[in-house]
């Protein structure tokens, strides 16, 4: 390797800086977001020592967009800078502290000139995965939307509409509840909802998809909102019954989405050759999985072993060592979509496996907090699911917790 490539990377231009193997620039340019100026760069590259056996790396500070995507296709190694880092290589070459985008596609180049094997190239994950990545993040992002908006309206109901929260208290899926959600569009102030007849109750529970019970829910929902409450002035009332029919609106769209998505995403994940392998371990569902998948990746050579995919996950402690001091410290750069998913299959593997069960006990006992044995446990589950990966092999609960010897003593 003789040039390297660095791009400055913008939403309608980006600059260019290729330089040679002593740091000096080889050539610069700049190019616009679209095909033409692919074609610039892949001809600047090609100038410039460029083989199809030995492709000039390119780093650039993201790892999405279509310039990304059309620079992977080309088989060559594309290194994702995090800018923080960028940051960092830049006050080696501009003490000052100027900042140019020239500069900036210089000092990435140089990043790759002198510290390349210190970074990874981004993944070679099938065109499967990468689909499934794309709709299980969506997905992902609808359902904390959906808590956002679900947020929103609860608070704007607090102040004028108490009762309505009291009525679905209970529910599991709280204001996300398609009965709630329905009663709230037909009914958006106290006035309104103790205006609503037995029949016209029993209604709105069979548009909301009740089946069952329907006379004793709509008996209790009557008596639930002809309770007495505190009132706004009757203005005021409508008024913010009106920003509560937007708020709806808002949630509503939510709730549409992380369901399509999420149907979307599961349909996709079982056609992947490791969804298998996934969905056997405890307390990995199919959603929960495809967003697992999503993470990690289909590139098994991504992870050289299982500490980097724990560290990647954030399951993995930090230790910090300077002189006589020693800190264990939990891992707050991770990747925030897999930490998610992972507090998730950790909860669910408590009630899905004994094994699971047990080893959070025992971390418990050991004096960890609820947050830290989940954490610990994540990070046993997530070896298990390198291994079994790595040598395609379904989960197996003794092998993954192996009984202790005093077990068998105990029980006997």
């Amino acid at each position: 390797m003789t040039v390297t490539c660095g791009i400055d990377w913008a939403s309608d231009h980006h600059d260019i800086a290729l330089v040679d193997h002593e740091g000096v620039l080889a050539a610069r340019a700049r190019i616009t977001d679209d095909a033409t100026g692919l074609e610039q760069l892949l001809k600047l590259l090609a100038e410039h020592g460029d083989r199809e056996d030995a492709p000039i790396p390119v780093a650039i500070e993201t790892s999405r967009g279509l310039l990304v995507s059309c620079l992977r296709a080309t088989g060559r190694p594309v290194y994702a800078i995090n800018p923080m880092a960028a940051a960092r290589y830049r006050e080696r070459h501009a003490v000052t502290r100027k900042k140019s985008d020239h500069l900036d596609a210089m000092v990435l180049a140089n990043i790759l000139r002198t510290d390349r094997a210190a970074y990874r190239t981004l993944p070679h994950d099938s065109e499967l995965a990468q689909a499934i990545a794309v709709l299980a993040r969506a997905q992902q992002d609808a359902v904390w939307d959906r808590t956002q908006a679900s947020n929103k309206l609860r608070s704007h109901l607090r102040e004028y509409f108490p009762g309505f929260l009291t009525a679905f208290e209970s529910a599991r899926e709280g204001l996300c509840h398609p009965l709630a959600r329905v009663l709230l569009a037909a009914a958006p102030t106290p006035d309104q909802a103790a205006r609503l007849t037995r029949p016209q109750l029993r209604a709105l529970l069979k548009r909301a998809g009740r089946k069952r019970a329907i006379e004793a829910e709509a008996e209790r929902l009557r008596e639930v909102f002809r309770r007495p409450q505190m009132r706004q002035p009757a203005l005021v009332e409508q008024a913010m019954g009106q920003q509560a029919t937007a708020l709806l609106r808002q949630l509503d769209a939510a709730c549409i989405s992380a369901d399509d998505l999420a149907t979307a995403a599961v349909e996709a994940f079982d056609t992947h050759p490791d969804a298998a392998i996934i969905t056997s371990f405890p307390g990995l569902g199919a959603l929960t999985g495809a967003r697992v998948l999503a993470e990690i990746g289909d590139d098994r050579a991504r992870f050289a072993d299982a500490k980097g995919l724990k560290a990647y996950a954030g399951a993995a402690p930090v230790t910090r060592a300077s002189g006589k001091h020693l800190a264990v410290m939990a891992r707050k750069v991770k990747n925030q979509r897999l930490a998610a998913a992972g507090y998730v299959w950790a909860f669910s593997a408590l009630t899905a496996s004994p094994g699971a069960r047990a080893h959070y006990d025992r971390r418990r006992k050991a004096g960890d907090r609820h947050t830290a044995a989940q954490r610990n446990l994540y990070n046993r589950l997530l070896g298990c699911l390198h291994h079994c990966l790595t040598d395609r092999i379904h989960y197996t609960e003794t092998a993954a917790f192996p009984p202790s010897p005093a077990e068998p003593q105990a029980a006997a």
